[in-house]
């Protein structure tokens, strides 16, 4: 009998920034560790102590703890700065059955619109659930995200 999957829903969110499009590309990316919420938002939680990523296809994603251990949260698979960002991501789970995390990042008035589409979820047994979590935690996370690139210069 063949495994039958039931398909959930990406998670969609999406926030303003007033800078433009390769600005907001660069604060996502090389000042992750300035703004993401480690304390609620990591593997390691209060032995978080840095986050970091690269832009180049291969690069990961990687959260440094107290212990000085690290905990590689997904791997960079499509990169087009400042455009879009595509990674593998598998924060706190086996790194052999990742979701999909897609970034674009498109001039809006005012700035820039950054999109976040979060898919795959139907690799977990638990997805439509796991799925769920994620599309309330994403809001914090982009929040500090948007609070960030909104106290910085273009």
């Amino acid at each position: 009998m063949p495994d039958i999957t039931t398909p959930v829903a990406p998670v969609r969110k999406t926030v303003t920034v007033p800078i433009p499009p390769a600005r907001a590309f660069e604060i996502f990316t090389n000042e992750i560790g300035l703004w993401w919420p480690l304390a609620s938002h990591s593997v390691g939680l209060e032995h978080a102590t840095a986050v970091s990523m690269g832009t180049a296809v291969g690069d990961q994603v990687v959260e440094l703890k107290d212990d000085g251990t690290t905990s590689v949260w997904g791997t960079v698979v499509r990169s087009d700065p400042p455009n879009e960002l595509a990674l593998t991501w598998h924060a706190g789970r086996p790194a052999e059955n990742p979701t999909l995390l897609e970034i674009t990042f498109r001039l809006a008035p005012g700035g820039t619109d950054v999109e976040l589409v979060h898919s795959g979820w139907e690799r977990w047994a638990n997805g439509g659930a796991t799925a769920n979590a994620y599309r309330e935690g994403w809001i914090p996370v982009l929040s500090r995200f948007q609070a960030h690139a909104a106290n910085s210069t273009a």
